[in-house]
């Protein structure tokens, strides 16, 4: 398998998609870290079919790739954001649902946001492993979720292979997918952290612990 795909990131799209809540992770990933750009990768879009969709902010985006074209295998991370479609079109979604248990099978890292984590619920994702998410009554409310005890009300959650993250956690959901793709260190996280989080302008990347 080419060793570059394997670096890639893919971030799945579809109509209505919470354009704040990947913008950070897929921004910062892209872009890599520090002035060397540490930690970068590239990122391909990936839609359940070829046609254009349409985010929750009017943008228009054409996917990089199919679904059907997705292989974990050539796959660092396949991140899932928000969507009203997750709630109201769960027939359509359960691809990518699917697609993401696929993913952890195989040891390939997920990353979901706000309400994709409500398709997860319904796959059986969240039954076993700490997640957090929409709020736990909505989770508690989709048809099969048996996942209650593993909920943490925190903004980000990392269990393995598994990153999620509250709908309005964009900074600490990127965070967490920077760390799971293991680019960074410990104190280029912080640095980053809180120059985007707690808005401190006096902070700088600290690149030490990249060594």
């Amino acid at each position: 398998m080419n060793a570059e795909l394997r670096t890639s990131l893919h971030l799945a799209v579809y109509d209505q998609m919470a354009d704040w809540q990947y913008g950070h992770a897929v921004a910062h990933v892209r872009s890599g870290l520090g002035p060397l750009g540490l930690g970068s990768r590239e990122i391909v879009t990936v839609g359940l079919t070829g046609a254009p969709v349409t985010t929750a902010g009017g943008l228009t985006l054409l996917p990089d790739i199919t679904l059907p074209q997705l292989i974990p295998s050539a796959s660092a991370m396949l991140v899932l954001p928000g969507s009203e479609a997750w709630d109201h079109s769960p027939e359509v979604m359960a691809p990518l649902a699917s697609a993401a248990g696929i993913f952890l099978d195989a040891g390939v890292p997920v990353g979901a946001i706000g309400s994709a984590t409500v398709g997860l619920a319904r796959e059986g994702l969240l039954d076993y492993r700490d997640h957090t998410g929409v709020y736990r009554q909505d989770l508690v409310t989709t048809t099969g979720y048996a996942g209650g005890h593993r909920y943490l009300a925190r903004l980000a959650v990392t269990d393995g292979d598994l990153v999620t993250a509250a709908a309005t956690a964009p900074v600490e959901f990127a965070r967490e997918v920077m760390a799971r793709l293991d680019g960074h260190g410990p104190r280029t996280l912080d640095s980053w952290y809180r120059r985007y989080a707690l808005h401190d302008g006096d902070t700088s990347l600290s690149l030490a612990d990249e060594g």
